[in-house]
């Protein structure tokens, strides 16, 4: 599968967009009680709608929230945290009882009806305020490694495949899978590659080696998936570097994009909460097809709480800039990170650690996305000079982030590779 190949859309100066362009706020990974996440659909879309989200796609694993689906209470309150009210009597307060749906099940308990996307929708979404996207989480894997991706304005739920002959192979067949319907439908869909340090999961190279993927999530706000890695293994960022740095210097590919995501499964109290990452998609209309295809052409940018303005690359002069939306006593720094041309190659294998789905791992020299520049200033920028094979800016504030994943954790932002 090949997405259309990279551009930062109105980052580019002169007359490629004439229309009028909108930044939207949304979060393209969420579970909900028709997976593993622990609230009903209508009340997770709620806490987004009344928190000044435009989007959000609603991405349960391997299921869309379609047809028929009861659950019985003692299962819908298994999961909560005892915060006083019952995850139903909260569902009731918000929505009233009429909306509420039971049944005696075939064991005398009792049972509440899941509402589908296109029964709740008509309660949450406002024409150019609120969106519900359709979305699913292909829950795949290899032996007992995880692959999961996230796959966004789908219209049929896909089945993923869970077999192959590496990791990259099982990836590179559920993408197929993503195309195969886009194909179908003529719709514009999104995947893209979740959380790469859950479990230790996705290497670098795996990532790399599958030119059709284009995205990923740089981060995830569940604490479980690493995203900082730890003393054996590396960050999203770094990966997203070494990921890069192969798939231009040696497979001649377009790079990956990073994306930012809640993952969020708790929302009574819990370690995987919401309002943690998202994207800021650059559309001309809060429509499903439009934020995709403003995705797939890279005119977005990932966020947990720092948020910018007029990003450009002039490709006349080769420069890549921004603006910072900057807040009174806060301070922004910016690091551009790229890989040269002329990069050291050298490869060092490493003996993971006991349980490690990867014996060896691959290090790789200080070269591959080092600090090509740094930046306090509210409107950063850098000028390539051709010996960059890309280069992507990360912006951190030292604002704390209001619901952080690790102690200390302030804002931040990822601007997509430019090459």
């Amino acid at each position: 599968m090949r997405f259309p190949s990279f551009a930062l859309a109105l980052i580019f100066t002169g007359t490629l967009h004439a229309e009028v362009l909108h930044w939207f706020k949304g979060n393209t990974h969420t579970h909900s009680l028709w997976s593993d996440g622990n609230d009903f659909p209508e009340m997770i879309s709620d806490w987004y709608a009344s928190r000044g989200y435009d989007f959000l796609a609603m991405s349960d694993h391997n299921v869309l929230a379609q047809g028929e689906k009861w659950l019985s209470e003692a299962v819908i309150e298994k999961q909560r945290l005892a915060l006083g009210k019952t995850v139903i009597s909260k569902y009731r307060a918000r929505f009233g009882d009429d909306w509420v749906q039971t049944r005696t099940g075939v064991d005398g308990a009792t049972e509440v009806r899941l509402r589908p996307l296109e029964e709740y929708r008509k309660l949450l979404e406002k024409p150019d305020k609120f969106l519900l996207v359709e979305a699913e989480e292909l829950s795949a894997g290899l032996g007992k490694v995880p692959v999961h991706i996230g796959v966004v304005n789908l219209t049929e739920p896909i089945a993923p495949i869970k077999e192959g002959t590496s990791l990259s192979e099982v990836i590179r067949r559920n993408l197929q899978l993503v195309a195969e319907q886009m194909a179908k439908t003529g719709r514009p869909m999104l995947a893209h590659v979740n959380h790469p340090n859950f479990l230790w999961a996705l290497t670098a190279e795996d990532l790399a080696n599958v030119v059709e993927d284009r995205y990923f999530e740089v981060f995830n706000g569940h604490p479980k998936v690493y995203v900082n890695g730890d003393e054996h293994h590396m960050s999203n960022e770094r990966i997203w570097d070494i990921a890069n740095t192969i798939r231009i210097a040696e497979l001649h590919a377009d790079p990956l994009m990073g994306l930012a995501s809640d993952d969020s499964h708790q929302y009574h109290g819990g370690e995987a909460s919401p309002g943690r990452g998202w994207v800021m998609v650059h559309a001309k209309k809060l429509e499903p097809n439009t934020l995709i295809e403003a995705m797939l052409r890279g005119d977005f940018y990932a966020s947990t709480g720092v948020l910018l303005d007029d990003i450009r690359f002039d490709a006349g002069s080769r420069t890549l800039k921004f603006k910072i939306q900057s807040r009174p006593g806060v301070h922004y720094h910016t690091v551009f990170r790229g890989t040269l041309k002329n990069y050291d190659h050298a490869v060092k294998e490493v003996k993971s650690p006991e349980g490690d789905p990867h014996p060896i791992r691959l290090e790789y020299s200080a070269d591959v996305g080092k600090v090509l520049a740094e930046s306090d200033e509210a409107e950063p920028s850098y000028k390539l000079t051709g010996d960059e094979l890309y280069v992507r800016a990360t912006i951190t504030s030292d604002a704390p982030h209001g619901n952080p994943v690790w102690p200390g954790q302030t804002e931040q932002a990822w601007v997509q590779p430019v090459r």
